[in-house]
């Protein structure tokens, strides 16, 4: 059984049609990189999946239960919604962390928001709140942020703070992580860290969603490419459709982007 199904997903903003039946489909483990041209679609789709979006049609599967289908969707309660956005966790361009906070701050924030739903919270508080903070220390040094726990976003670089912002959304545990071009807003000398950082989450049977225009490391760390033009998808396969594309539309992107 997939991990990811996503069936003839449509979206449009007014009258203009960004998605246009978007199917695939993701086993646990693997990686899939969604590659393409600026306005192809390729972050709605993401935005789509997590929830900051809403699908005008279609239906997405985790782990063989539907967590979205746009035919019933307005009839899904605020507290089911959230539940379902939690099988999914995401790495925006910016990180996003928050600046008052330090680095274990940032990364306990929302697993704290999220236990005083806990029917055991008032009984159990102290006890949880530890398990919380010392999962987030766990977190934190996987992504080799550990000597940097104490410090404030301002503090730290680009990279750090995407590290830190890859640790974060690991903290709620979710079946798939999402990347939206995960090192665009880095300087070249700070992608190699953060790209360091996502190959260990693959060795760690992590399921990856990730929009990236890093051709070559799409190519090493993916387990199927996926190439979006017009909203649809032109071509997908494994890795080697970088190598000998058979259409024409992502043979001319990858001339254009290695240009």
């Amino acid at each position: 059984m997939a991990m990811l199904e996503v069936k003839d997903i449509h979206k449009k903003f007014g009258k203009i049609s960004v998605l246009k039946g978007i199917d695939f489909e993701l086993n646990k483990g693997e990686v899939v990189s969604i590659i393409g041209s600026s306005g192809s679609g390729k972050t709605t789709l993401l935005r789509c999946l997590t929830y900051l979006e809403t699908a005008e049609k279609g239906t997405v599967y985790v782990d063989g239960n539907c967590v979205f289908d746009a035919a019933s969707e307005k009839h899904v309660s605020a507290q089911e919604a959230r539940k379902r956005q939690l099988n999914f966790g995401l790495v925006f361009q910016s990180f996003n962390l928050f600046p008052q906070y330090t680095v274990l701050d940032n990364v306990c924030l929302a697993p704290k928001l999220l236990a005083k739903d806990r029917p055991d919270y008032k009984a159990n508080k102290k006890a949880i709140l530890e398990e919380i903070e010392e999962n987030a220390k766990k977190l934190i040094e996987r992504v080799g942020m550990t000597s940097r726990i104490n410090m404030y976003p301002c503090q730290l670089s680009g990279g750090q703070q995407q590290r830190v912002a890859i640790a974060r959304a690991l903290a709620l545990n979710p079946k798939i992580l999402c990347f939206d071009e995960p090192t665009s807003a880095l300087d070249p000398e700070l992608t190699g860290e953060v790209l360091k950082v996502i190959r260990s989450l693959k060795d760690g049977d992590c399921t990856m969603v990730i929009v990236t225009h890093e051709m070559h490391f799409a190519h090493e760390v993916s387990d199927k490419i996926i190439f979006m033009d017009e909203g649809v998808i032109a071509e997908q396969g494994g890795p080697d459709i970088l190598d000998n594309p058979k259409s024409e539309r992502l043979t001319a992107f990858l001339n254009a982007f290695s240009q």
